[in-house]
């Protein structure tokens, strides 16, 4: 189908594009910008983007999307819809599933389940050990070839060190990249919470920062010595962006991201022991949150992440230590970046670029840009539309939401897929 995208803001910061004007999609690509491209013809279908953002479409690049084994929680097509509702057009869904997706089985039966969604496509992250129970490696080279991104032990941890190195050295091999999610397992162990005044005031458990900046430094040794490429998900120490900047400069293929969710609320929204702000890791301090906002904003840390987590209500109702960690990220995503951009702290084109050219680049996708041949994954938003994340606006099945039940401002009018229109709010 030919669609033009009509008089909207287009920011690209692939090629440093931010202009009014007009989007011409052409089947799955993008065949022109500003100008009609000759021969293009009528378009079967205007999108009026006056007064409204277009941009690459956002990725997210590790949510639990529940299915297979805990539909009770959510699906893949419901969280699938719920992504393109938040301008998200790739998804990539973590391992930990059940079964687990360290077979070529596995992920066959997710991609059997995202046919035909109207929604976002979906990716795989594989397992890195088998079962992620961290002793034996899983079967990386079949994950790979069957259309894994990548491979994780999905926040499940490797204690003995040895198998980590082979893993990172196995991955290395194969050019698949390693999503680790860095804490000691003794010293979070037991912890719910970030360690501070406020976790000893409130009586909860702490995970200190050190737990984090441990298991950092031991996982960027064993990158070193294996040559692995890295990315760190979901950091939460203002420490932590010392220790990636310090790889890089080593030379060490490592990049990192920064949940939406840790750049706006601190271990203070904990205090009331209010379960939704329930996440691992922990919600840190103000220092640390600041921290991250300006690593982000200064492109220290690459990637900026829904880090969506949906659960049933049962989950959340259970006292804070004994709830499920995790938020709903998908639906508040866009308008609590926006709210970063208007408080000062990013500017709006690297906060796009930390959502959409960073991951897409990651992966090795030939989405994240508006540049003509470029697959056309485009996300269109208007900033200025105030709406209230409840039950009648939440696409995704999972309520668990600290911004449930508040107004927002920012939201997704229409999210194209591959020149698909898979949401239109207009519509």
């Amino acid at each position: 189908m030919k669609i033009r995208l009509r008089g909207g803001r287009l920011i690209d910061p692939a090629a440093g594009t931010d202009a009014i004007a007009d989007l011409w999609i052409d089947g799955d690509r993008i065949a022109g910008v500003g100008r009609k491209p000759n021969g293009f013809g009528a378009p079967a279908r205007e999108i009026d983007a006056r007064e409204r953002v277009v941009c690459p479409g956002f990725i997210e690049i590790g949510a639990r999307l529940r299915e297979p084994g805990a539909e009770h929680k959510a699906s893949i097509a419901s969280e699938l819809v719920a992504a393109a509702a938040g301008g998200f057009t790739t998804v990539c869904c973590t391992p930990d599933t059940s079964p687990v997706i360290d077979t070529p089985a596995v992920v066959e039966l997710i991609n059997q389940r995202a046919r035909g969604v109207r929604g976002a496509r979906v990716r795989a992250l594989g397992a890195l050990t088998h079962g992620l129970g961290g002793e034996v490696l899983a079967e990386m080279h079949a994950l790979k070839a069957i259309g894994c991104v990548g491979v994780t032990n999905a926040g499940r941890a490797i204690r003995d060190t040895n198998v980590l190195k082979n893993a990172l050295a196995y991955a290395s091999t194969l050019g698949l990249t390693v999503f680790l999610d860095a804490e000691d397992p003794w010293l979070g162990a037991q912890g719910v919470m970030h360690e501070g005044a406020r976790s000893t005031r409130t009586g909860l458990p702490g995970i200190p920062g050190a737990a984090e900046l441990i298991g950092l430094a031991r996982d960027l040794v064993l990158v070193a010595e294996t040559g692995a490429r890295a990315h760190f998900r979901t950091l939460s120490c203002a420490g932590s962006v010392k220790y990636i900047r310090d790889a890089r400069k080593a030379g060490l293929a490592v990049s990192a991201d920064v949940g939406i969710a840790h750049l706006h609320l601190t271990d203070a929204d904990v205090a009331a022991h209010d379960a939704a702000c329930h996440v691992r890791p922990p919600l840190r301090d103000t220092r640390d949150r600041d921290a991250l906002r300006r690593a982000l904003a200064r492109g220290h840390l690459d990637m900026l992440s829904a880090h969506h987590e949906p659960h049933d209500a049962d989950a959340k109702a259970a006292p804070f230590a004994a709830s499920a960690a995790g938020i709903s990220g998908l639906d508040s995503f866009l308008p609590l970046m926006l709210e970063l951009v208007e408080a000062g702290a990013i500017e709006l084109g690297r906060a796009i670029a930390a959502c959409a050219l960073a991951p897409a680049r990651l992966l090795g996708l030939e989405s994240g840009t508006l540049a003509v041949g470029a697959v056309a994954d485009v996300t269109v938003f208007d900033p200025r539309h105030d709406w209230t994340l409840d039950a009648t606006t939440m696409r995704s099945r999972g309520h668990n939401s600290p911004y449930f039940g508040q107004r927002l401002r920012g939201r997704v009018t229409q999210t194209l897929v591959g020149g698909r229109l898979v949401h239109d709010l207009d519509g």
